[in-house]
């Protein structure tokens, strides 16, 4: 696992707790697109956690940009983003 996959894993497990969370390198996908040139990666997090209750999708994404902090800038370029609750559907 590499170092940025780890960092986001970490900042949202402990922000969390979730019970179930996918991080993907999707980086590759977007190899050539001008947002990669500057070394930033493309993400996908998929994370069920207790704290999305009572949530709307926007504020679920806010909460997730928030845990990442710093990161959002210096190495994310793009993060796709499911977060759900336990007991809702994918």
């Amino acid at each position: 696992m590499s170092s940025r996959l780890a960092r986001i894993r970490e900042a949202l497990e402990a922000a969390f707790a979730p019970t179930r969370l996918i991080v993907n390198d999707d980086s590759h996908l977007h190899a050539g697109h001008a947002g990669a040139r500057d070394g930033r990666g493309h993400y996908s997090v998929e994370i069920v956690s207790a704290a999305f209750a009572g949530k709307t999708s926007l504020a679920r994404h806010r909460a997730v940009y928030a845990a990442l902090g710093q990161m959002m800038t210096t190495d994310i370029h793009a993060l796709q983003i499911q977060a759900r609750a336990p007991g809702e559907p994918d």
